[in-house]
C-alpha cells in the first residue's frame, strides 16, 4: 500500500447508545444535579449525541458541569480542521448541564440562545478537549451560563461561549 493509499483509506466508525429512559416518577423526583450524577455513575444512559460525536460527561457540581471530547478525523470540515459544530456541541452540553445542575426536581430547560467564539483551530491530532460550564444565573424562567474549551495537554483556550436558557418548571 502506498503512502497515498494509506492516507486515503476508507475508515469506519461505529457507535452504540441506549435509549433515553422514560420519565418515571422516581426520575421526576430527582434534581437536575442528581440526574447528571446518575449519568456519570452509570445509572442512566448518556445522551446519544455524546457517543455520536465522541465526548463524555466527567464532572458535575452545583452550577458546574465538565465534559471531555476527543477530536479526530471523523469530525473534519472541508478545510481539514475539526468542524466548529463539535466545539459548539461541547459548549452547548456544558452550558446546559451547568444550568441543569441547579434545577429542582421536576424542572427542565431548553437553550434559547447560544453564543460561540472559536479561538483556534482544532486539528485531528489535537489531544482531548475539556469543556467546563458554569451557571451564572438560574431564575424562575431564565438561566445563563458561560463555558470554556481548553486542551488537556496544552492548556490552550480553543473556544468559549455563553447561553441563555428557558427554565421549564413542573406544574
Amino acid at each position: 500500500m502506498t503512502t497515498y493509499e494509506a492516507a486515503t483509506a476508507t475508515r469506519s466508525r461505529t457507535h452504540t447508545w441506549e435509549p433515553r429512559p422514560e420519565p418515571t416518577p422516581e426520575l421526576l423526583e430527582m434534581t437536575g444535579r442528581e440526574v447528571l450524577q446518575g449519568a456519570i455513575d452509570g445509572l442512566f444512559p448518556e445522551a446519544s449525541i455524546m457517543s455520536t460525536l465522541g465526548f463524555r460527561l466527567v464532572g458535575v457540581g452545583d452550577g458546574r458541569a465538565v465534559f471531555e471530547g476527543d477530536p479526530g478525523d471523523h469530525l473534519l470540515n472541508p478545510m481539514g480542521t475539526v468542524h466548529g459544530g463539535f466545539l459548539a456541541t461541547l459548549l452547548d452540553s456544558a452550558l446546559g448541564s451547568a444550568v441543569m445542575s441547579r434545577l429542582p426536581a421536576g424542572s427542565a430547560y431548553t437553550t434559547v440562545q447560544l453564543g460561540v467564539h472559536l479561538i483556534r483551530p482544532v486539528l485531528p491530532g489535537t489531544s482531548t478537549l475539556r469543556c467546563e460550564g458554569v451557571a451564572l444565573h438560574v431564575g424562575r424562567t431564565t438561566a445563563t451560563a458561560e463555558a470554556r474549551v481548553t486542551g488537556t495537554a496544552d492548556g490552550k483556550l480553543y473556544a468559549h461561549g455563553t447561553t441563555t436558557c428557558a427554565v421549564l418548571r413542573a406544574g
